[in-house]
């Protein structure tokens, strides 16, 4: 009991995120890090929607299965962001790269990935 009311009463300091949780972490290329995650995220969500097996997506991407394996958990050390990009291709979604200035007031510039419906 005494555990719990000493935990409550603890002060708990919060800090609002960047929007990106490596640059939160302090991770170094924290933008290319997103921009890969968010890419096997989309990717993970495509092979899953189609019901497939991870034998039938590594026959799509051409790697092996172990590759999708690694892919769908996550792990991405092994995969840059082009080899990403061409899984998209290969998933029949195609991938536009835009560039513009950052945003007034941001201290680095950053690299996001979105999903749309259509060009």
């Amino acid at each position: 009991m005494a555990k719990a009311k000493r935990a409550k009463e603890e002060q708990i300091a919060i800090e609002a995120s960047s929007g990106n949780v490596f640059e939160d972490l302090g991770l170094l290329d924290a933008g290319e890090r997103l921009a890969k995650a968010e890419l096997a995220r989309v990717i993970r969500n495509i092979v899953k929607d189609k019901n497939w097996t991870q034998r039938r997506a590594a026959d799509v991407l051409g790697v092996a299965p172990p590759d999708v394996s690694d892919l769908m958990r996550g792990k991405l050390a092994r995969f840059s962001q082009e080899r990403l990009e061409r899984f998209l291709n290969a998933l029949g979604m195609d991938v536009h790269i835009r560039v513009g200035p950052r945003a007034a007031g941001k201290k680095q510039a950053s690299v996001t990935v979105e999903l749309v419906a259509a060009f």
